[in-house]
């Protein structure tokens, strides 16, 4: 299929379209409206479900109900509408049914504004709402990986059962770059539904789904249970991509937007003769700390970069384990650093002057 020229939000909403999701459930928030437009025009044409909520709490509430029936649902926000679902969040990974959720993060915290972030980071990553689980979290840099992330996190939330949360910011949300969607797969028949799901017991026992323990015995080990699943995420769905990192002697950290600026600001630092290069997790959660440790076995210094004041900079730190030592860049409050400050933040390492943290 030939690139199109789209823009992020309504490229990721067709995606899921593409998918074959058959529910969409969302309220509309800056910078993610489009694609709920989107959704409010695609939906229904093709004979699918598309609800406006009544707010945030409602419709993470609905993508509960519809996943109980064992049908792909989608939701998406932005920070503080995110906030809002924590619950409904913790509710569903309880109940281990597959969600699938974009977040194109806003500055914060409260209600902030609508530029772009990377401020819920620690929100998503280390779960969010109440009692232990992870969902599963992806960091796309380009409209082309948003599309491509969208259309993937459907098969990954069926096939572990979970949540799975594509953390994008407003500049991607609205930015537009040539990309190629998927194809259109067609929607899972009532049939074909999983063994598990919600669809009238005629002829079998009834499923029931629930998130309540009252023994905490059976909590316990139902929460085993979770925590075995995290570990078999955790073998096999780490991501992260590796930028000129043979020879350098200096290596950036860098997620999302960020790391796109990143690159940008190796490249330049290349072309100084300072040999920069790139660690970009894509995944945020399985975090990919053997990548991190690598890295810290091979550079002098490592520079994490972010549009906040440091979410992931912990989880780079863990990587590392000491070997080396760790600075940060860091914008706030929807300011997105532009590639010629992490430029300086590289040139003050390569000189050997102390910057960040």
């Amino acid at each position: 299929m030939a690139k199109e020229l789209l823009e992020g939000n309504r490229a990721f909403a067709e995606a899921a379209i593409r998918a074959g999701c058959e529910a969409y459930f969302g309220y509309p928030i800056t910078p993610q409206t489009e694609a709920l437009e989107h959704m409010a025009a695609r939906m229904p044409e093709i004979g699918r479900v598309f609800l406006q909520a009544e707010s945030e709490v409602a419709a993470v509430n609905m993508v509960y109900g519809a996943a109980c029936a064992g049908v792909r649902v989608m939701t998406s926000s932005s920070s503080p509408g995110v906030s809002l679902m924590m619950e409904g969040l913790s509710y569903i990974a309880g109940s281990e049914v597959p969600v699938v959720l974009v977040d194109i993060m806003r500055g914060g915290p409260g209600l902030g504004n609508i530029a772009p972030s990377q401020g819920d980071y620690n929100q998503m990553v280390k779960g969010g709402g109440h009692g232990d689980y992870r969902p599963i979290v992806l960091a796309p840099a380009t409209v082309q990986e948003l599309i491509d992330m969208t259309y993937e996190a459907f098969d990954l939330a069926e096939k572990y059962r979970c949540i799975v949360v594509i953390l994008a910011d407003g500049n991607l949300g609205q930015m537009m770059e040539p990309a190629e969607l998927p194809p259109m797969r067609p929607v899972r028949a009532a049939a074909e539904r999983p063994a598990w799901a919600l669809t009238g017991a005629r002829g079998r026992k009834p499923n029931i789904i629930s998130s309540i323990y009252i023994d905490p015995v059976k909590e316990e080990i139902f929460n085993q249970h979770l925590q075995a699943k995290q570990r078999e995420i955790e073998a096999h769905e780490v991501r992260a991509r590796e930028i000129q990192l043979e020879d350098a002697e200096i290596g950036v950290v860098a997620f999302g937007t960020s790391g796109r600026i990143a690159y940008s600001a190796i490249q330049a630092a290349r072309a100084e003769g300072i040999r920069a290069g790139l660690l970009r997790p894509i995944s945020l959660y399985p975090f990919p700390y053997d990548h991190v440790r690598r890295l810290a076995d091979r550079v002098r210094s490592i520079l994490v970069v972010e549009m906040n004041a440091g979410q992931m900079l912990e989880d780079v730190r863990l990587g590392a384990l000491g070997r080396v030592p760790i600075h940060f860049y860091g914008r706030m409050g929807g300011m997105t650093p532009m590639p010629d400050e992490v430029l300086e933040e590289i040139r003050k390492l390569h000189a050997g002057i102390p910057t960040g943290v």
